[in-house]
């Protein structure tokens, strides 16, 4: 490389594919684990003696473990750094999923599930991070989503696994829950040789360490860019991230994150029951089509976001899932229908999980990145969490449309919020996001983030 370039406008090279596939690994396993328990758990019902109840706590488990490992991980990752954790939790992970083959209990797959959805959490923040800060500006988008397409593979396989082998005997669920470890262990050999991120790197004052690693994987030509001073509230990173300069893009974050998983997880868990209650015969293959639609999806996802704004992307994807929703529930067009219209909001529903992996990053300076990645990620795993309890529980009394009610009116208000809030950031640099560079489309938000400035001037 002969003329200088920052390192932020690098060209696209190996060590960024490495980097990327290194983090779908976990990915991958996220979303076979999420993906799998649906089936697993309607199979293990006799065998473990499930009720409603019991369904409804194993489906959520995972996602109340990723609640408390995202809130952990995201000021452990931004002050300690993200490689460590990158390096060596997917280890961790296979060892707690091949142990669910042993479970005999419904409290011991309760504990497991809890674990693994605590080192998903882990996972989520420290690969978002590090991927997105190795990523070269130009094919951010891009790059991330491959991170968000390796999830629906995950999600995807984790059907086609269940539909493969439920008939193969009595042990069929403990095989699906425990191979979800596999992907992790394959993907172990390439983290390890994943270095520290050296935009966090600078951002801490380490700054020979940083350049270290850049003149290793890209060459002596590349510049860092200077970083940014930051004045931290005597809270920590949760008071910064509520504060009047912050408080914003955290609410964004968290809004938006949590009316995509919703509905994504509540109903994608469940569908072979949702399509049963909607009067679909093979509920089965029912949830193949939804799945396929789904993958499907988060390929388009991947095609369209580095070519549509960041928050057209957001706020119209709401709308059409949302319609589509809506049509499921109370269109009444037949088994095929249905399954079309349960396909339809799987595919756009997917394509903006793609959001998720790149938007959050893009909303954070580098000191609070991993925090602002851990509140949101946590803010949707709570929320997700609790109507996947109580989505079999709302089902059994109060009936398949009332449920899919709920979920729409939350898809609604996140297009809302996000419609009013959302800004845009698809063009920002990394090492210096503030306030003052993430521009919105509406005079709205655009009047709100001067009034922040403003403020901040007064002090």
């Amino acid at each position: 490389m002969s003329k200088p370039v920052s390192f932020e406008d690098l060209p696209l090279g190996r060590f960024h594919i490495r980097t990327v596939l290194s983090g779908t690994g976990g990915q991958f396993s996220d979303g076979f684990v999420l993906g799998i328990i649906g089936i697993a758990v309607s199979m293990a019902a006799g065998p473990l003696q499930l009720n409603a109840l019991w369904m409804g706590l194993l489906g959520a488990a995972s996602l109340a473990g990723l609640f408390l490992g995202s809130l952990i991980a995201g000021p452990l990752a931004d002050k300690y750094g993200r490689r460590t954790i990158f390096a060596w939790d997917m280890l961790l992970f296979a060892i707690i999923s091949a142990s669910q083959f042993f479970v005999s209990s419904p409290e011991q797959l309760l504990v497991l599930r809890l674990l693994l959805g605590l080192v998903l959490g882990f996972d989520y923040v420290v690969s978002k991070s590090l991927v997105t800060e190795f990523a070269p500006r130009r094919y951010r988008g891009r790059l991330l989503s491959i991170l968000a397409v390796a999830w629906a593979g995950g999600y995807v396989a984790a059907y086609l696994v269940g539909f493969a082998v439920r008939d193969i005997g009595p042990d069929a669920w403990r095989i699906m829950l425990a191979l979800s470890g596999i992907p992790a262990l394959l993907i172990l050999p390439l983290r390890l040789g994943v270095p520290e991120s050296p935009i966090w790197l600078m951002a801490k004052g380490r700054t020979e360490e940083a350049v270290a690693i850049v003149r290793s994987k890209f060459g002596p030509n590349v510049s860092l860019p200077e970083p940014v001073a930051v004045q931290q509230k005597k809270g920590g990173n949760w008071a910064d991230l509520f504060s009047k300069r912050w408080r914003r893009n955290t609410l964004v974050g968290g809004v938006f994150y949590t009316c995509q998983v919703i509905p994504f997880f509540a109903l994608g868990t469940f569908s072979p029951r949702v399509l049963e209650a909607l009067n679909v015969g093979d509920k089965f293959v029912g949830g193949l089509v939804y799945n396929v639609l789904l993958m499907l999806g988060a390929l388009l996802g991947l095609m369209c976001i580095d070519r549509v704004s960041r928050r057209a992307f957001l706020v119209g994807t709401f709308y059409l899932s949302a319609l589509g929703l809506g049509v499921l529930a109370y269109g009444g067009f037949g088994p095929m229908g249905t399954i079309l219209a349960f396909g339809f909001f799987a595919c756009v529903l997917a394509a903006a999980v793609n959001l998720e992996f790149v938007y959050p990053p893009e909303l954070f300076p580098t000191h609070l990145r991993a925090s602002g990645i851990g509140l949101a990620v946590a803010s949707s795993r709570f929320g997700s969490a609790f109507a996947t309890f109580l989505l079999p529980i709302a089902m059994q009394h109060f009936g398949v449309q009332a449920a899919l009610g709920v979920c729409i009116a939350v898809l609604v208000f996140g297009g809302v919020f996000c419609h009013l809030f959302a800004p845009e950031t698809s063009k920002d640099d990394l090492s210096s996001v503030t306030p003052e560079t993430v521009s919105a489309d509406t005079g709205f938000t655009a009047a709100f983030t001067a009034s922040t400035v403003a403020q901040e001037g007064k002090k």
